[in-house]
């Protein structure tokens, strides 16, 4: 039985004091964190889900949120990492079979508070105009001045990576039927999205999915075949202990190295690159990159506020290989002597398009013919 959404009032406050009225959902409270914008026409359940939104509010551009509802299946993790949402108009009568509840309902079980009925358009254009934003929602009914004093109060942190990862060592095996024996690839986890840990095992990979900041001689005695740096949430600079381990991992072998997104990030560190903050960052399911490889343009999903700074790790042995079709941002890297590689997008979508799977199967090839020659 669908319930009714709960009449609440909704504010927005940004901390240069914009306002922005609208009606509450989901639960009933109060959040501070960074307003961010997601051009994805579907995918809310992937996205709040994703661990890399962890400190985060979302700001949907497409008009219409909620109208297939909350299915069994979609999550990218355990649970919402997002601190709330923000949407035009919300549909609480959705039209899905796999549908188990209503957005509104999911977000009040997991006591994120939602504001609808706002501009998000004028919101977005805000954000890209004047760049991202400390931002409270609220669905409480608290006045504006306490708005600005809970505000001007948070505290917007960027070593999220701690939490959002595993808390200890697990492993996962393969679920191909190939007949072959299965690669072993250590998974570092800074908050790994589900899709990402499915496509390793689909391509015949036993996993062990490693803590945050897991020492690189525990990770070598394990043996793996390949290392995978996950995506995550938060600020690179700011995970100074997964960079020391990294760097260990990288000088004491040379075992395949393969990173998305925040792995991306921390492995250009590593190495002795340099990261920046984007004005308003990527965050959508419909982002182009070429390849310059392949000589082919993709449709990619992608979800980050940082980028590496290019001339950085071309001075540390790496050579640019995919670059963004809208502001020219690095979006791939290879080393030139050592089997490592890594996208800033996430070639795994969960939302958006899955072109850049190839991906996987390029670190898959790089692992066997590093055994094959062992």
């Amino acid at each position: 039985m669908i319930k009714t959404i709960e009449k609440m009032e909704g504010l927005i406050y940004l901390e240069d004091g914009t306002v922005f009225k609208g009606k509450g959902f989901g639960f009933k409270g109060t959040a501070v964190g960074e307003l961010v914008f997601n051009t994805s026409m579907t995918g809310y359940q992937e996205i709040l889900t994703d661990p890399s939104y962890k400190g985060q509010i979302i700001n949907m551009t497409y008009p219409l949120i909620g109208n297939y509802g909350i299915s069994a299946d979609d999550n990218e993790s355990e649970e919402i990492h997002a601190f709330g949402l923000v949407i035009k108009d919300l549909c609480d009568m959705p039209s899905n079979s796999n549908c188990i509840m209503t957005l509104d309902q999911w977000l009040r079980e997991h006591e994120i508070p939602g504001v609808y009925g706002v501009d998000t358009r004028q919101i977005t254009k805000k954000i890209r105009k004047n760049g991202t934003v400390k931002c409270l929602i609220s669905t409480e009914g608290i006045s504006i001045s306490e708005a600005k004093d809970r505000c001007q109060n948070g505290i917007l942190r960027g070593d999220w990576m701690k939490e959002a990862a595993v808390r200890e060592k697990t492993f996962l095996a393969s679920t191909s039927d190939c007949g072959e024996a299965p690669l072993k690839v250590a998974v570092l986890d800074y908050g790994v999205k589900r899709h990402i840990l499915k496509y390793l095992r689909q391509r015949n990979c036993d996993l062990i999915v490693y803590p945050y900041g897991t020492a690189a001689e525990e990770i070598l005695e394990d043996s793996p075949d390949g290392i995978f740096l996950t995506n995550g949430p938060g600020n690179p600079e700011e995970a100074v202990e997964a960079i020391e381990e990294i760097k260990k991992l990288i000088s004491k072998s040379e075992i395949p190295m393969f990173g998305i997104c925040m792995g991306h990030q921390l492995l250009a560190t590593a190495l002795g690159g340099k990261t920046y903050k984007l004005k308003y960052g990527h965050r959508g399911g419909n982002h182009g990159v070429f390849d310059k490889e392949t000589k082919r343009s993709y449709i990619t999903a992608q979800n980050h506020g940082y980028a590496v700074q290019y001339e950085s790790i071309i001075l540390k042995g790496m050579e640019v290989t995919h670059l963004n079709l809208n502001d020219g941002t690095v979006e791939g890297m290879e080393h030139r002597d050592l089997p490592i590689f890594s996208v800033q997008f996430h070639p795994e979508a969960s939302p958006g398009a899955n072109d850049s799977g190839y991906l996987f199967d390029k670190f898959i090839k790089m692992m066997k013919e590093d055994s094959n020659n062992a």
